[in-house]
């Protein structure tokens, strides 16, 4: 929320959800309100009361209910990822407009959150207050959301930015840390829906190629600003069940995340992915490589490799070497070992707190510790220690996260370069060439993405080579 924004009177900006929580719409039929504040309700229980993931719950409240129209799918997880995103904008001004709110019983508290977040959102409030069945005090307190917008807006800036930005207080103090004066923008970018991108599979063909594809499925797609690989998708869809997702023509992708792996500029050689996952990354790897040379992939999750698995035979990557390998220990060195200075590129995509990526996985802000940022730095720091030996003489390692903490990022990178003197810095403009990379690196030798700069998620990369042996 802007410094001076009125928050009842705020329209939402045109975005678009993650394909997780998004549907094409097969039909015009009116919303029925009552089985859509059923679904809102389940599912937004399961994440506040307890604990689900939000993309989890959803999925386990929608799968069942076959008789939702594709469009109150759609509106269920609209609703319920909007309130997520200004959870605590949204307590504060019910808790001004109500002196009984905190003493409703939670399902009453729940339909009041849903029906406030809306007309935060924009949507009229006798509308909601009618769609939601709302009488008495509770069409009571909707109507004093307005006179709640002003008590939040007469706060002091430090104390009003944590709680209009929806932000836990020690991370609004990370945050002023990390954008000064544009804080308060980059939150709000934080609190709107982010696009959904796809990146080309380039052994498909090229992005005109891919645009045209989608649009024989009706999909309407506009190229990515920054990264050449990815299409933004115009058009609402379950981007999983379209045919050119399951005949390999893309992987659904942040265009920050393509400019990290764009980084690696992997060679057709030895390439190793240390921290694969489902594998994103590294089938990007793969186009890089041409499938040629060797790429391997390490994880420390049986599931994920599979999943890496599967998209690669649809992707039809060849040339990925799956290995499941212990998390910590001397069994994890072990497993390695016989990489050790053979790799030309070693891309360390570190587990972080995930700052980045709040406006997809807002709920994820509320369940953030320090200790457990202090935890994923401590990880960090040891990852790195345990793949840069891989790296051969002249080659380079890659460190990237989705955080936008400076702890977890150039701290990180200075930690390492302090304890490891044969390593050093290359600025990525010398990799993503001068235009481009001044666009992504905010003056710096590194890649710094934010939503408020570059409309992708908070990206961190930095290129680190190893001095040849003399």
């Amino acid at each position: 929320m802007k410094k001076n924004a009125r928050p009842p009177a705020r329209a939402p900006k045109s975005r678009r959800e993650p394909s997780s929580d998004s549907e094409a719409p097969r039909s015009e039929r009116p919303v029925r309100e009552d089985l859509v504040l059923q679904a809102c309700l389940e599912a937004y229980g399961f994440v506040r009361h307890e604990g689900r993931l939000a993309d989890r719950a959803l999925d386990f409240t929608l799968r069942p209910k076959k008789h939702l129209y594709s469009n109150e799918r759609r509106a269920v997880a609209e609703r319920v990822y909007a309130l997520l995103r200004r959870q605590r904008t949204v307590d504060f001004l019910l808790e001004h407009a109500s002196r009984d709110f905190a003493r409703m019983d939670k399902t009453r508290q729940d339909v009041l959150r849903l029906a406030a977040s809306r007309i935060l959102h924009g949507e009229a409030v006798e509308d909601v207050t009618r769609a939601s069945a709302l009488t008495g005090t509770g069409a009571a307190t909707l109507a004093a959301l307005p006179e709640a917008a002003r008590a939040l807006e007469a706060l002091p800036r430090d104390k009003r930015f944590p709680i209009a930005g929806s932000i836990p207080d020690f991370l609004a103090a990370r945050f002023r840390e990390v954008f000064g004066e544009d804080a308060e923008r980059a939150l709000e970018a934080m609190n709107e829906r982010g696009p959904l991108c796809v990146r080309l599979n380039g052994f498909k063909g090229d992005r005109e190629q891919l645009r045209m594809t989608l649009e024989r499925e009706g999909v309407s797609a506009s190229p990515t600003p920054l990264s050449p690989l990815g299409l933004i998708l115009d058009t609402r869809i379950n981007a999983f069940s379209m045919e050119a997702f399951r005949d390999g023509w893309f992987e659904i992708q942040d265009e920050g995340s393509q400019l990290l792996g764009m980084l690696v500029d992997a060679p057709p050689t030895k390439v190793v992915d240390a921290c694969a996952g489902a594998g994103g990354k590294t089938l990007q790897l793969a186009v890089q490589m041409k499938n040629r040379g060797d790429l391997h992939a390490l994880d420390i999750d049986e599931g994920r490799i599979e999943e890496l698995r599967k998209r690669a035979r649809r992707d039809g990557v060849h040339n990925v070497r799956t290995q499941l390998i212990p998390a910590e220990g001397p069994e994890a060195d072990e497993a390695i070992a016989p990489l050790k200075g053979k790799a030309d590129r070693v891309l360390v995509d570190a587990p972080c707190s995930g700052t980045g990526t709040f406006r997809r996985k807002p709920d994820a802000r509320y369940r953030l510790t320090q200790e457990m940022i202090d935890d994923h730095v401590a990880r960090q720091k040891r990852l790195l220690a345990r793949f840069a030996p891989l790296v051969k003489p002249g080659g380079r390692l890659i460190y990237g996260t989705c955080s936008v903490l400076r702890e977890e990022n150039e701290a990180v990178v200075e930690d390492f370069l302090a304890r490891h003197p044969d390593f050093s810095v290359r600025p990525v403009t010398e990799e993503l060439g001068p235009e481009l990379g001044a666009k992504v690196s905010q003056g710096g030798p590194f890649l710094r993405l934010a939503p408020h700069l570059h409309n992708t998620d908070g990206f961190f990369g930095a290129i680190l080579v190893r001095a040849k042996s003399k």
